[in-house]
């Protein structure tokens, strides 16, 4: 009998040990990892583990404080605030959980802020972006080609794969981007992906707080960051806020009930039309698809106006550029994510780095639309603080232009629109980018009609965007094919583009004319921020001017098939009484006569033409 309660008792104990374990409080992960002191902004840790639903933290560090614990109620997050004095003493923060079972510990490290010489420099109309998708651009270390936790997902033969191009390959081709004349790099996200596919493109994260090993290490992208400062260039970061991947372990396990805008078994339908978020007249059932849909149905979509999540945003997009000393933020998916969301990112950012800079993706033809999402303005009651949009119209309408033959009015009518935004000349103009195909491969390109194009976008007003692989005339169909590798810039290629040598008479024809042409804007004022006016609009020919004081520049256009002189009248324009110009760029040739300018150039061609100074009035 008294050996059977001793049984009993002993199993009793095993099983209240085993009861307790399960209910241990145990931590996993705590996000950011490390913090600055002086930094002007505090962060908001979320903790991730086990029986965290009644935790309690304590931390004795010099400096810093809790100023709340929030718990949630399925154990598995915490968030914690934490305040950093100026005094705090840098080092490891060691914070202590009171929950089920024994305490558990986790820690933060903390960080004096380094030099901000030379970083957080924002964009401005000086600058020419230069968009790079790093798997596609250059393998500068071969031995990440093949992560151990990642096999068999790199294979150049496929396209949808990964190829071997990291952060390492940009770096050194820097020297590259600003020899042809570009001074920003705008890379596409870096943040870590699955490791069971092949989510080459980075815009299907599962750890915010992570470089994918594909491309590299943090160490890598500072020094990549670091490397273009020392050069006079600058780092755009390609911010995804909309979306995470499928396999991120919010889809199975959000932070709160909230983090999501449903679950990956029911969620709203996903929906594209802008249109319905600024019609004053829609309902939240017309536009709830636009905000709360899940990308391509299938990426978890983040709900902004979650007050925890959208804290968690900014500590991230803070936490990234205080890291790397990154300038500019290009914007995923802007309108995806409410207004309500990004007044509060952008007031955050701007906070904490005045000289910053931001362009959204409003994927949208319409300048009506795109003008409404700019900051500055409340729409409706809210201002976003959006620096400034891509001009996709503009785009939208060059390629109707040369891909299809319509009328040289078609991009006039989208600049007729600049009245919609308070500063046009802010805004990022392009022929492509990652998403479209490229522009060499529209019906009936050739170089001649190729390099006009590039002559229009990088003379008219805004901040010139360029896609990597433009410059040497790289076709490309829809997106997986506008995505090929960048010839040269991996083992075995049998030739290499980075160089004159290595380039097609055509590849060299073109980079040869943008080269040319970003050495003119970095040269003359007006083509960087001069006021931008009609001289001549028809079907097949345009003519505008520039003018930045005394610096004035005329452009003009020959759609036509063939050689012929054009007549741009001077009269009631700021550039009446002149009395010569002459040619700075193309074939072109120029005369004035009786207050006009006659122009002849080539078929399909751009002439550039400088007022003469001893004229200017």
């Amino acid at each position: 009998m008294g050996s059977s309660r001793k049984s009993w008792a002993a199993i009793a104990a095993i099983l209240l040990s085993v009861a307790l374990s399960a209910q241990s409080t145990k931590v996993n992960k705590v996000e950011p990892p490390n913090w600055w002191i002086g930094l002007n902004h505090d962060p908001m840790l979320l903790v991730y583990g086990e029986g965290l639903e009644n935790a309690t933290v304590t931390t004795d560090h010099p400096g810093v404080k809790i100023s709340k614990v929030e718990p949630q109620q399925n154990g598995h997050h915490l968030f914690v605030w934490m305040t950093v004095a100026k005094s705090a003493k840098p080092g490891t923060v060691s914070f202590t959980v009171n929950g089920s079972g024994a305490p558990a510990k986790f820690s933060v490290t903390l960080e004096q802020r380094k030099s901000t010489a030379e970083k957080f420099q924002g964009i401005g109309q000086d600058d020419v972006l230069y968009l790079i998708m790093p798997d596609r651009f250059a393998d500068g270390d071969t031995s990440n080609d093949e992560p151990a936790e990642s096999p068999g997902q790199t294979d150049r033969v496929q396209s949808r794969k990964w190829h071997g191009g990291d952060l390492a390959g940009v770096t050194q081709h820097l020297s590259y981007i600003h020899d042809l004349g570009a001074t920003a790099v705008w890379l596409t996200p870096w943040w870590k992906q699955n490791p069971a596919t092949s989510d080459y493109h980075g815009y299907g994260s599962v750890d915010f707080y992570a470089v994918d090993p594909h491309l590299g290490t943090m160490q890598e992208l500072e020094k990549l960051v670091s490397t273009a400062h020392t050069q006079g260039m600058k780092i755009v970061l390609d911010y995804v806020p909309n979306h995470t991947g499928q396999k991120h372990p919010w889809a199975a396990d959000p932070p709160t009930a909230t983090w999501l805008h449903g679950t990956p078994q029911q969620h709203p339908k996903f929906a594209w039309d802008f249109a319905q978020l600024i019609d004053p007249h829609a309902t939240p059932r017309q536009y709830r698809g636009v905000i709360e849909g899940w990308f391509a149905e299938v990426l978890p979509d983040i709900n902004g106006d979650d007050p925890h999540a959208a804290e968690y945003l900014v500590d991230n997009a803070i936490w990234w550029t205080e890291m790397t000393g990154l300038d500019a933020y290009r914007l995923d998916t802007f309108p995806y994510s409410s207004l309500r969301f990004w007044n509060q990112w952008h007031s955050a950012m701007f906070t904490v780095y005045p000289h910053s800079w931001s362009v959204g993706e409003v994927l949208v033809d319409d300048p009506w639309i795109t003008s409404y999402f700019i900051g500055g303005q409340m729409r409706p009651g809210i201002d976003t603080k959006l620096t400034t949009d891509f001009d996709f119209p503009s785009e939208f309408a060059l390629r109707k232009i040369f891909g299809e033959g319509a009328s040289l009015k078609t991009w006039v009518k989208v600049l007729q629109h600049d009245d919609l935004f308070a500063h046009p000349d802010g805004l990022v103009t392009l022929l492509g980018n990652h998403d479209h195909s490229r522009f060499a491969s529209l019906p009936g390109m050739t170089v001649a009609k190729f390099n006009a194009a590039v002559a229009l976008q990088l003379t008219m007003r805004g901040v010139p965007q360029l896609y990597s692989g433009d410059e040497i005339y790289m076709p490309g169909g829809n997106d997986p094919d506008n995505r090929r590798d960048f010839p040269g810039g991996f083992a075995g290629d049998p030739r290499n583009a980075f160089t004159a040598a290595g380039r097609t008479a055509d590849e060299q024809a073109v980079f040869a004319n943008m080269q040319a042409l970003l050495k003119l804007r970095r040269e003359h004022p007006a083509l960087r921020s001069g006021k931008m006016f009609h001289l001549l609009v028809a079907d097949d020919a345009y003519g505008f001017a520039r003018q930045a004081k005394d610096d004035r520049l005329v452009v003009v256009y020959n759609n036509a098939d063939s050689e012929r002189t054009l007549t741009l009248p001077l009269d009631d324009t700021p550039l009446a009484g002149i009395k010569g110009v002459h040619g700075i760029y193309g074939q072109g040739s120029a005369e004035v006569n009786a207050n006009e300018i006659q122009v002849r150039l080539p078929a399909f061609s751009v002439g550039i033409f400088s007022v003469d100074s001893a004229e200017v009035h």
